[in-house]
C-alpha cells in the first residue's frame, strides 16, 4: 500500500485509512503497510508506527507492518511495537547497501522473528537491496524460527522458487512481482503482495481463483489483461511507486505525490496514467 501524503508532504493518516478501506473494498485480502511501495525508507520511526496503527483500525483484514530497516538493533525496537498497534505479522526486507554475508542475514531475521510472536514473511528483493537471500539461509531459518511463515519473493528466479518448494512446501510464498504472479503460482506460490492491486486488485484476485480453481485459460486471460498496468507499475525512469501513486490521483484518490529522492511525479508521467485509468475506466472511481 502508498502511502499518502498532503500537499505540504506531511503524512495523512485520514486519507491512509480511506485508501485502506479502498482497496479491502477492490479485492485485497491484506495490507502490506510501509513497505518499498509505502516509501519506507523516508519515512520517520514515528510516522511508521501511527500508520500501522491506523490502517490497522480501518480495517478488519490483516496488516501486514514493514518494521525493519539494515540496521538490526534499529529494527528490534519497531518489530517488538507491531503488535500493540494492531499488526498480524511482519515484512522483513534484506538489509540493504550494507550486503551482509549469508550468515549475517540469518543472524538478523533470527534476530528479527525472535524479537516477535507474530509470523514474519522474509522480504528477497535482490534488485534493491543488493543481496540475494539464498534458499539455505531460509531454509535454515524454517527450522531455527517457528514464526518465519515465508518469504516474499521479488528476486525473479521461478526455478529456483521451485527447488525451495519442493525442499520445505509448507513454506507460503507471495509472489512481488505482479508479472510473475502466475508463473509463481504454477511452482507452488500462495498469492501476491501486490503494486498493480492499487487499480486491479479484483481482476487479479479472480486470476488467482481462477488458477486455484483449475481454469487455467481464465487465468492466463485475466493475466494477458493486466499486462499494461504491470508494465506500467514501474520503470526505470518512473520506479516503483511513482507510477502507482500517479494512477490513484488519476482515479481520484488522495495520495499526493511521492517524498524525495522518488518524486514528484512529472507531467508526462501523470498524462500516461490518465490514459491507462481512462482505457481501464477507472478515472473518477
Amino acid at each position: 500500500m502508498v502511502t499518502p501524503f498532503d500537499a505540504s508532504g506531511a503524512l495523512d493518516l485520514n486519507a491512509a485509512a480511506e485508501l485502506a478501506r479502498y482497496l479491502v473494498a477492490h479485492g485485497s485480502d491484506a495490507l502490506c503497510v510501509a513497505g518499498t511501495t509505502g516509501e519506507a525508507p523516508v519515512l520517520t520511526d514515528p510516522e511508521r508506527l501511527d500508520l500501522v496503527e491506523a490502517v490497522a483500525a480501518a480495517v478488519s483484514v490483516p496488516v501486514i507492518a514493514g518494521m525493519t530497516t539494515n540496521d538490526t538493533a534499529h529494527s528490534l525496537g519497531l518489530v517488538a511495537k507491531a503488535a500493540e498497534l494492531g499488526a498480524m505479522g511482519i515484512l522483513a526486507v534484506t538489509p540493504y547497501y550494507n550486503r551482509p554475508s549469508q550468515t549475517g542475514l540469518e543472524s538478523h531475521f533470527a534476530a528479527i522473528a525472535g524479537a516477535t510472536d507474530l509470523p514474519v514473511i522474509l522480504y528477497d528483493i535482490p534488485v534493491r537491496t543488493g543481496r540475494k537471500i539464498a534458499s539455505t539461509t531460509i531454509l535454515s531459518l524454517r527450522e531455527r524460527c517457528a514464526n518465519i511463515i515465508g518469504v516474499k519473493d521479488a528476486a525473479g528466479d521461478p526455478a529456483a522458487t521451485a527447488s525451495l518448494l519442493a525442499a520445505d512446501p509448507e513454506l507460503v510464498v507471495y509472489s512481488g512481482d505482479d508479472g510473475l504472479t502466475l508463473p509463481l503460482l504454477s511452482v507452488g506460490a500462495t498469492g501476491v503482495i501486490s503494486v498493480a492491486t492499487h487499480w486491479v486488485g479484483e481482476q487479479m484476485a479472480r486470476m488467482i481463483t481462477s488458477f486455484r480453481s483449475g481454469n487455467i485459460d481464465v487465468a492466463r486471460q485475466e493475466n494477458a489483461a493486466m499486462i499494461k498496468s504491470f508494465d506500467f507499475e514501474t520503470s526505470d525512469r518512473w520506479p516503483n511507486p511513482l507510477p502507482t501513486k500517479s494512477m490513484l490521483r488519476a482515479m481520484g484518490l488522495r495520495v499526493g505525490q511521492c517524498r524525495l529522492p522518488m518524486g514528484p511525479a512529472d507531467a508526462e508521467l501523470d498524462a500516461l496514467a490518465h490514459s491507462l485509468a481512462a482505457q481501464l475506466g477507472l478515472v473518477g472511481v
